[in-house]
């Protein structure tokens, strides 16, 4: 998604003098384009996140549109206060990008897991947070959230390959994307494992199980009309987020469920346990947390196996 991301700013860039791009030292490889086609809009501050959320403040309240980029750890937990303290609480138009959700820079270890940051932005109302399943999705959403007033906290992935099928880049704040339907179990997916849910509902469609698939790519504002209109029509949900599961779209999906009375059984996929020391590919960290393909399989057909006969 990160040449989505670039690539979307370079063309609102062209027509907006307003939008400057920081970084904290990171993202070489990917941001150059934009660097070279706006050099006095580019501002590279070192490895300073809090201070180049500080400067974000500064330029937004100059009238800018500034967007901060970093890995998603670094962008998310360590200026979290200036974050608070600054963007939201004077309601500016700042955006921060926080690159490599989940496991997607698993190979350089535990700090740099981006599995926190979007039940931690979550907590700030005042804070947009948008996580998109793909890079047509990131490039819909960049664009359509342009001009939204306050901030806004992207977490993205760095796949600029995979699609989600059914999901043809549709974005629009406050709802959700229905990808594929099916009448037997609903499945909610946030972020780029959505592909991995995809493949699941392939296995569970050969054995008989139809699966309707829905990506929650956006909170502040929340989507729990479209949420509440979907979960009503099954008796088993289950929620797929390469996240810790306190926070994120799990625990989001079970306050909808329990503050609307659905009479629907939910069952939530995410980080459970702290990190233990080891690295890995995204795949392999997907697989050790019980949340690849064949672990969604099995928690849907045990779901299943326990509905009570008609």
């Amino acid at each position: 998604m990160r040449k989505a991301f670039i690539d979307t700013l370079c063309s609102l860039a062209q027509q907006d003098e307003r939008i400057v791009l920081l970084t904290a030292d990171l993202g070489f490889l990917a941001i150059e384009p934009f660097r070279d086609r706006f050099p006095n809009r580019f501002f590279n501050v070192g490895v300073a996140e809090q201070n180049m959320i500080g400067m974000t403040t500064g330029l937004a309240e100059a009238g800018l549109r500034p967007y901060a980029y970093s890995i998603a750890t670094f962008a998310s937990l360590r200026p979290f206060e200036f974050i608070r303290n600054g963007p939201v609480m004077h309601k500016l138009d700042v955006r921060v990008v926080g690159m490599g959700m989940g496991f997607e820079y698993g190979h350089s270890g535990p700090t740099h897991f981006g599995v926190e940051d979007v039940a931690v932005m979550r907590t700030l109302p005042g804070i947009t947070v948008v996580i998109p399943a793909d890079y047509e999705q990131t490039a819909t959403a960049i664009r359509d959230t342009c001009d939204v007033s306050g901030p806004i906290y992207y977490s993205l992935g760095k796949d600029d390959k995979t699609l989600m099928p059914g999901l043809k880049g549709r974005f629009e704040l406050g709802r959700i994307q229905i990808t594929r339907s099916g009448s037997d179990v609903a499945i909610l997916s946030m972020g780029s494992i959505s592909s991995e849910v995809d493949a699941a509902a392939n296995q569970l469609e050969q054995v008989g199980v139809h699966v309707t698939v829905a990506v929650v790519s956006n909170f502040n504002p929340n989507p729990e009309h479209d949420l509440v209109e979907l979960l009503k029509q099954f008796s088993f949900a289950l929620t797929v987020e390469a996240q810790t599961i306190s926070g994120g779209l799990g625990a989001f999906a079970a306050s909808v469920i329990a503050a609307n009375g659905l009479p629907c059984r939910l069952c939530t996929l995410g980080v459970r346990t702290p990190p233990d020391g080891t690295s890995g590919n995204q795949q392999e960290r997907w697989r050790k947390n019980g949340l690849d393909r064949g672990a969604i399989v099995h928690n849907v057909l045990s779901m299943l196996r326990i509905q009570p006969a008609q």
